[in-house]
């Protein structure tokens, strides 16, 4: 296959979550030649996009986004020692987490996977997340963006502290906040100050990319 075939073939293997495919038709494009630069962003972040847009759209359900983010993440597996060969830079980097007394993290897991697909580094944090410490992590990584996750209702207000104690220390304007979770809303969002809200892990990164000016 030439350089087209084995990225239609690794965009289509991404977009129908065929994981046990993954690893092997990777190398196999690795060893006919085609970069992993191209892979990635020629075949994966492109189906992982479109994933995206099918998910918001009504077409794909969480199980099979889910299972799309597992295989993009086994070609990763891959392509890791390679992209660090070619130098390649990515999208940016994100610290996630769960807020303080919640201890929920399916939805900001699968934000991270679809995240990490659109070519973000992630650093997640874990569940029930104290303020400081992503303050700690803004000052350690210095991320572009920070992702703050609550799924019950109780925790809403230390989404709101969270972004008070980021101002408190002097690090807000270094990073753009996002917010989401199942009681989150847009108008919230607004309210607590944050710069963006994503209503699901499909719209994560099209947010994600709006907040930071990247087509």
């Amino acid at each position: 296959m030439d350089s087209a075939e084995h990225l239609d073939e690794l965009f289509d293997i991404v977009l129908q979550g065929r994981m046990k495919l993954a690893g092997d038709r990777t190398r196999l494009a690795l060893a006919e030649g085609v970069t992993a630069d191209e892979i990635l962003h020629d075949a994966c972040i492109p189906a992982m996009d479109e994933v995206g847009i099918q998910f918001e759209r009504g077409d794909k359900f969480v199980p099979e986004m889910l299972v799309s983010a597992k295989t993009m993440q086994e070609i990763m597996k891959v392509l890791k020692p390679q992209l660090v060969s070619e130098g390649s830079i990515s999208a940016g980097t994100m610290v996630i987490g769960t807020v303080s007394g919640d201890v929920h993290d399916i939805g900001k897991n699968l934000v991270g996977m679809m995240m990490e697909g659109a070519g973000f580094s992630v650093i997640d944090l874990g569940v029930d997340v104290d303020p400081e410490s992503f303050v700690e992590a803004v000052r350690e990584h210095h991320p572009e963006l920070l992702g703050l996750s609550a799924l019950l209702s109780t925790t809403m207000p230390a989404l709101a502290k969270t972004i008070l104690t980021l101002k408190a220390a002097g690090v807000r304007d270094q990073v753009k906040v996002m917010v989401g979770g199942a009681p989150v809303s847009e108008e919230f969002a607004r309210r607590i100050g944050a710069d963006g809200y994503a209503p699901d892990a499909g719209s994560a990164p099209r947010v994600a990319k709006a907040l930071l000016g990247i087509e």
